[in-house]
């Protein structure tokens, strides 16, 4: 399956560390964002890589030329930051079915590779990761409502009044139906093209839209307290893995020894 990466924000909440570079060039443990999100796209079986690039592109193109880990990238270009679905619709030359589509700026340790499993079911029209969050942060990003079978049934953009606490990742899948929808959009108040509205004309037409519940850890890197938050729990998940090996390795000396 072909992965979007979107990747053309400037990244003004980040200041001073996007002072000099794009967004998703902000290092985290020593890794840029986008080179993280690359990993759990390859990891989730991505085959080719697009990535919409925007501010600053030339750094990224730079870095990571045509292919990242023998997995080839395309560039697409969006000349002026309007919105998530007029980033999307940059891409759309470059995509021939079904794909995955990740925000350029969250790090992810997760089971993405459910959400692309069930897209490529043939069930559903897309599927997104989705998360629980405390009722009162959920204004802050697009909550969900969904029926009886985990279906997504309403998407809402930092509601004053969430219908509930669901809220989206960054990562999905999609038909190229997305485009459509991306196509129809009208500018929202802030005179964006927005993803949320896309996807509801999506599920105004009828398609089916599957939510996954996200079984580990997500940080949307918006502010540079949220980088350390996700310095901290790559620490926390390496030092973790440390300690299982370590378990691991006395288990076996003791199985030898008792042998």
């Amino acid at each position: 399956m072909q992965a979007v990466v979107l990747a053309a924000g400037k990244g003004t909440r980040l200041r001073p560390l996007t002072d000099d570079k794009p967004k998703v060039l902000v290092e985290v443990n020593g890794t840029p964002l986008i080179q993280d999100v690359f990993d759990n796209l390859i990891d989730a079986g991505a085959t080719e890589l697009v990535v919409v690039v925007g501010y600053k592109a030339e750094q990224i193109i730079d870095r990571y030329g045509d292919e990242y880990e023998g997995v080839p990238i395309t560039y697409a270009h969006q000349r002026e930051q309007l919105g998530l679905a007029h980033a999307i619709l940059q891409a759309e030359p470059h995509i021939d079915g079904p794909f995955m589509l990740m925000l350029g700026d969250n790090v992810f340790r997760g089971n993405l590779g459910d959400v692309a499993s069930r897209q490529q079911e043939e069930r559903a029209d897309a599927a997104f990761l989705v998360e629980e969050v405390p009722y009162e942060e959920a204004s802050r990003y697009g909550v969900l409502d969904t029926n009886e079978y985990g279906e997504v049934v309403e998407v809402v953009e930092k509601p004053d009044d969430p219908p509930s606490n669901l809220v989206m990742t960054g990562f999905y899948t999609f038909t190229p139906a997305i485009f459509h929808a991306c196509h129809l959009v009208q500018p929202s108040d802030r005179g964006e093209y927005e993803l949320p509205d896309a996807i509801d004309l999506l599920i105004q037409s009828g398609r089916t839209i599957d939510a996954i519940r996200l079984d580990g850890w997500r940080i949307d890197v918006g502010y540079p307290e949220d980088r350390d938050r996700a310095e901290e729990r790559l620490d926390e998940l390496a030092d973790a893995v440390s300690e299982e090996e370590e378990t691991e390795e006395a288990d076996a000396s003791e199985a030898v020894v008792d042998s």
